[in-house]
Order: structure tokens, then C-alpha cells, then sequence
């Protein structure tokens, strides 16, 4: 059984009903932060250590996204929201960047999308469709360079 294989039956696994949640990380309005690399911008949304690895997790309007890259935003456009992550080692602060991450959103209609991460500039992002207003819940798996696969998990509030 290949890597992808794993981390996508363990992707569905995540799938649990939405009370399964540990945190809930609600009212994230507001407020933009230097995601430090690329001028990139956005909510810090989640932040936790998972066997060594600090995971920052943040979200940003793709009109923010955009512009941080100097570019126009494409006509038709259904992605309203960019989901980047940072991962770093926990001890030293070095940046982890190989890996494959994938992410899966349930949305605040029970409805959900998922979605690889690809790696850019520092850190793992994609777009995703957060455009109406409700909770959000974020699930993610990540297998790293040392091979191990990590979970995370947390809620995003749209106002």
C-alpha cells in the first residue's frame, strides 16, 4: 500500500461527525499578519505542535492572495478563500517543506471539499470555496520528510 493510498483512507477517516471537533476556534475576524515569506497575508487560524512539528495555519480572502502576488484576480473564480500552512520543526525552527499535505473543509452545509496542498514559496497552500457565512471545519493530514503522518484539526468561523 503506497503513501497517497494511506493518507487518503486517513483523510476519509477524518470525516467524523462534526462533534468529533477538539477545538473550536471561532470569531477569527479581522486583522491581517505577515506570513513571512512572499508578503502573504492573513488570519492566523490554528497553530499546534503534532509530534514535533508546529503547523500555522492560516486564511486569507483570494483577493488578499492575489494582490500580495501583484496579480488580478481570474474572471469566474469560484475559490473565495486561500488555506496556506507553515510547517516548522518544533525544537529548532527550521522550515519543513517537503511533504504532501492534504486538506479537507467541511462546510458550514455539511457539504465538504478536499484538496492536495502544493508546496509554494515556504509553506503548502490551496484555494477553497468559504464564501458563505458559517462555520467551517478544517481537517488535515500532512506526511512530512520523516515519513510520519500528522493530523490537524480546527474551526473557521466566516462572518
Amino acid at each position: 500500500m503506497n503513501k497517497m493510498t494511506v493518507l487518503i483512507a486517513a483523510l476519509f477517516a477524518l470525516a467524523a461527525p462534526v462533534a468529533s471537533f477538539a477545538a473550536n476556534h471561532g470569531g477569527h475576524e479581522g486583522g491581517s499578519h505577515d506570513m513571512g515569506h512572499g508578503g502573504h497575508q492573513g488570519d492566523v487560524a490554528h497553530e499546534e505542535v503534532v509530534d514535533s512539528v508546529k503547523a500555522t495555519f492560516k486564511v486569507m480572502s483570494m483577493k488578499e492572495h492575489m494582490k500580495s502576488m501583484n496579480m488580478e484576480m481570474p474572471k469566474g473564480m469560484k475559490e473565495s478563500h486561500h488555506i496556506a500552512v507553515e510547517f516548522k520543526d518544533a525544537k529548532t525552527g527550521k522550515a519543513l517543506t517537503e511533504g504532501e499535505v492534504k486538506v479537507k473543509v467541511q462546510n458550514p452545509d455539511k457539504s465538504s471539499q478536499s484538496k492536495d496542498l502544493m508546496g509554494m514559496q515556504g509553506h503548502f497552500g490551496a484555494d477553497f470555496d468559504l464564501s458563505k457565512k458559517g462555520k467551517y471545519g478544517v481537517m488535515s493530514k500532512f506526511q512530512l520528510k520523516d515519513g510520519k503522518v500528522r493530523q490537524s484539526k480546527f474551526w473557521y468561523t466566516v462572518k
